[in-house]
């Protein structure tokens, strides 16, 4: 008698309907938010501002909130966006990569925060720079150029020409004095932890991140694991090239598309994964820890010279840049980050709700504004999880 190749067994059969039960019975979140925000991406989808995105909703003890909105592509011709898209996170990776990856590099004695930059790059400038440590470079306080020279333009390609050329520019101030948002910052932490893990950056993340936090939609170079039809397209370049599972920063473009600042390319579901695990102290959702206490405190609390707008190490706390914290999320006490592509993620460990949204404005190319739906979103994902009215 043949059985069939799609028939589960009976304990899996009994494990899916225990989880399916669980779920349920999760109370909702507060709902109308939860129809505002709907609006609101449609709104802004309306008005050509992102063909399309994901948003996710959650506060610990309540059933999350999960849509996909309008379209993955426009050109060449119009693609339906679902919860399965992959999106380029742009600057996203600054935090959640980069910064998490310095952090277990800490926990296993390979770096130190508080170092000098030339400790781990000595070839990194001269007397001028000396005065560089990691933490200045995690909180944007370096006095580094906010990025390459043009942005990444110019007959240069590679890590090595990146780390060269970045090394060499003039510092506009002095370390710890100010705060400039850099790139420039995290392309040499990114160098950093190659270095220090003893593999490419991609490796490392994959191995130390990804694969333990079950974020199977994660990583760098997507279209070594992803087809591309899954992937959210950015824009189309002067050439008439779109770019659809390469990365859509310049500067990570030349280094090979694996960066320290950007390069990554996620899901929603994969963020909330992340999101969950920092909100729980570190311990992931199948009970292990990724990240010590020590290290969930670094990255969630303020941690900038005095004086300068607030950053955690990696995290934006309270900059000119944190308009997904709303009007509801405490400043000081919640965090996030944004991305160019049209990301926001901000997450609250008082009332342990966060949102993300993943969209792909930059497609195909027309000039588009999304910072106001990032201080929307913020402000209903707040009231979903109880905190009030604005």
């Amino acid at each position: 008698m043949k059985t069939s190749s799609r028939r589960l067994p009976a304990f899996a059969v009994l494990l899916f309907v225990a989880a399916c039960a669980a779920h349920q019975a999760l109370p909702p979140l507060v709902q109308a938010p939860l129809a505002e925000a709907d609006a609101a991406m449609q709104a802004m989808i309306d008005k050509e501002q992102m063909p399309g995105g994901q948003l996710w909703i959650e506060q610990a003890g309540h059933a999350p909130y999960q849509r996909a909105y309008g379209q993955r592509a426009l050109e060449p011709q119009a693609e339906a966006l679902d919860e399965a898209t992959i999106f380029d996170a742009a600057s996203l990776t600054k935090a959640v990569v980069t910064a998490t990856l310095v952090q277990l590099l800490r926990e296993r004695g390979r770096l130190d925060i508080e170092a000098p930059l030339q400790r781990y790059l000595p070839d990194c400038g001269g007397a001028d720079k000396a005065g560089i440590t990691i933490r200045h470079l995690l909180t944007h306080s370096s006095a580094l150029p906010a990025s390459l020279p043009g942005n990444g333009a110019g007959d240069w390609s590679g890590i090595a020409a990146a780390q060269r050329i970045g090394c060499a520019l003039a510092l506009d101030g002095s370390p710890g004095a100010q705060f400039r948002y850099s790139d420039l910052n995290y392309i040499l932490l990114g160098i950093i932890v190659a270095k220090q893990a003893g593999m490419p950056l991609e490796q490392f993340a994959q191995t130390a991140l990804f694969e333990p936090m079950g974020m199977s939609d994660s990583g760098y170079l997507p279209l070594r694991r992803f087809a591309v039809a899954r992937i959210a397209p950015t824009q189309k370049l002067d050439e008439g090239r779109m770019l659809r599972g390469e990365v859509h920063d310049p500067t990570a473009r030349k280094m090979g598309g694996v960066a320290g600042h950007a390069g990554l390319f996620t899901t929603s579901a994969d963020l909330a994964r992340f999101a969950r695990m920092l909100l729980n102290g570190g311990v992931m959702d199948d009970g292990r820890h990724l990240l010590s206490s020590e290290s969930v405190r670094l990255l969630t609390t303020p941690q900038s010279p005095a004086g300068l707008p607030v950053r955690s190490l990696g995290w934006d706390i309270d900059t000119a840049y944190s308009r997904p914290r709303g009007k509801l999320y405490p400043k000081g006490l919640s965090f996030g980050h944004t991305g160019f592509t049209g990301c926001a993620f901000w997450l609250d460990p008082g009332s342990r709700s966060f949102f993300v949204l993943l969209a792909n404005r930059v497609h195909p190319g027309r000039p588009t504004n999304t910072l106001p739906l990032y201080e929307q979103l913020g402000t209903l994902s707040a009231q979903a999880a109880g905190l009030g009215s604005p």
